[in-house]
């Protein structure tokens, strides 16, 4: 008991310690909310990341339509289902079953 009392009088250690409490738990930058965000940036630094990379795909698939007709051709064909005059198409679907 003697040893608390000069712990609960000595004003400077209250102070710290309230503040601390405060900002942990109280202040609108508190430590649940600082978790929160730390969380978020890592979420937006992947999507970045995969942006970035689909970006770089789609400009490498651009070069490559704009340089070469054969992938020109071949694009069109997959991604759009065209066709030449004599040729017909056909899709083949697959049953996606759990």
């Amino acid at each position: 008991m003697k040893k608390i009392l000069p712990i609960i009088k000595n004003k400077y250690l209250l102070t710290i310690i309230g503040l601390v409490v405060w900002v942990v738990f109280f202040d609108k930058n508190d430590l649940g909310n600082q978790i929160e965000l730390r969380q978020q940036v890592k979420q937006l630094e992947k999507e970045r990341n995969y942006f970035a990379n689909e970006i770089s795909v789609i400009t490498s698939d651009i070069k490559e339509l704009t340089t070469n007709p054969n992938t020109l051709e071949k694009f069109a064909r997959e991604k759009y289902l065209m066709k030449r005059n004599n040729e017909d198409i056909f899709v083949i679907v697959e049953d996606k079953k759990n």
